[in-house]
């Protein structure tokens, strides 16, 4: 393993690359450090290979003026990142025998039968297809933090389409949805779930929100492009703009404060890369074992294929994870194809994405928040670099 204080760029305004990166991944390194030098602010890349770090490097700034460094332990918000850690949780309760996917998400919260929903199952909302994209009704900022009345009108609401029938992104609801029925199971809430049986165990520095105890070490996102604007699409735009959030919004205290399963979950490449791990390498890190490997199987039961109402492109969704996306080829071409992989992403750039047969995950996290359509060449080429080492091309 090889500590890393270095910069391959020539221009002085980017500090060292800290960190570690065995040579076998080197060229990860090189992508980090040729991203930081011509758009990244501050950024942050890891591999895990059968539950080791063989690269944990983060380098860059915290702010756009480039005068505060990005710090081993800095922390950002990962927007639907988050998904993967409450779909982890998820598949651990599953696996537990706590949770049945195929049950009817009124076994475990009886009220959230009311206007036809009765026959949603947990598995619907992991997948994306409970037809709950969003809040019919319109709502604020203060009506989203607070746990009990958010989740109390998904509860009461009707579905907006034949619930199973089609995959329709839940953006913000995701974490709500996952995270009553973690409650109604654990009597805790999500977070502290989290916290207690998945991050402490595992000593990684990831929060679905967090405290201001933290506040010192989170650093805000930088928009980078335009806002998206509304598109016509009733749905989507009722999903994505009720309320509509913003790179900004994260960095309130508001934001910070709540418990967003689906979307504040703050930490950096290495945290993110140490809890999803598990999922890569059969339930079991450094010693610690969250899930049978039976268990980690779970996450490529189909749930759906094809068009997303919301999205607006094709997915085919696992239990709680994207595993295709009709894209990946022209993305990852070979290095990809025929491989079991769980993925998924946040709205600015951050990637996660598990290869259960390498059992490698790499995890990509930044700050400056540029919106592309789905998808981020940043990341891509993080994911590629780290293929590329592993399959040992050039």
């Amino acid at each position: 393993m090889q500590s890393v204080a270095s910069s391959t760029t020539s221009q002085p305004a980017i500090p060292e690359i800290q960190g570690i990166c065995t040579e076998r991944f080197s060229k990860v390194r090189d992508v980090l450090a040729h991203l930081l030098a011509t758009e990244d602010v501050g950024a942050s890349a890891a591999v895990f290979v059968n539950g080791e770090p063989v690269v944990d490097l983060w380098g860059g700034y915290l702010d756009k003026e480039h005068t505060r460094p990005w710090q081993r332990d800095t922390i950002v918000n990962n927007f639907s990142t988050t998904k993967t850690m409450t779909a982890l949780t998820a598949l651990i309760l599953a696996d537990r025998g706590e949770i049945d996917f195929h049950a009817p998400v009124a076994k475990y919260w009886p009220e959230f039968a009311a206007n036809g929903k009765g026959d949603i199952e947990v598995r619907h909302l992991l997948g994306h297809t409970a037809g709950l994209s969003g809040w019919t009704e319109t709502i604020s900022f203060e009506d989203m933090y607070d746990r009990e009345k958010s989740t109390a009108l998904l509860a009461q609401q009707a579905p907006w389409w034949k619930p199973g029938t089609k995959a329709g992104y839940h953006p913000i609801t995701f974490g709500p949805l996952i995270g009553e029925v973690v409650r109604r199971v654990t009597g805790k809430t999500l977070s502290a779930f989290f916290a207690d049986e998945v991050a402490g165990p595992l000593g990684a520095d990831y929060h679905i929100g967090v405290g201001p105890e933290l506040d010192d070490r989170v650093c805000n996102m930088i928009q980078g492009s335009p806002f998206i604007t509304p598109t016509g699409n009733l749905l989507s735009d009722r999903a994505f703009f009720n309320p509509f959030v913003t790179p900004q919004r994260s960095g309130t205290i508001g934001w910070r404060r709540a418990e967003l399963g689906g979307s504040n979950g703050h930490g950096n490449a290495h945290s993110v890369g140490l809890v999803q791990s598990v999922l890569a390498c059969g339930g079991e890190v450094g010693g610690v074992r969250l899930l049978s490997r039976a268990g980690c199987e779970r996450v490529f039961e189909q749930q759906a294929d094809g068009a997303d109402l919301i999205a607006g492109f094709d997915i085919t969704w696992g239990m709680g994870y994207g595993i295709g996306m009709t894209i990946l080829p022209s993305l990852y071409g070979d290095r990809i194809r025929g491989r079991r992989v769980a993925f998924w992403g946040g709205s600015g750039g951050s990637w996660v994405i598990n290869d259960l047969d390498a059992r490698m995950t790499v995890a990509y996290v930044m700050n400056l928040h540029l919106e592309r359509g789905g998808y981020d060449h940043r990341a891509v080429d993080i994911v590629n670099a780290a293929y590329d080492c592993l399959l040992g091309e050039s």
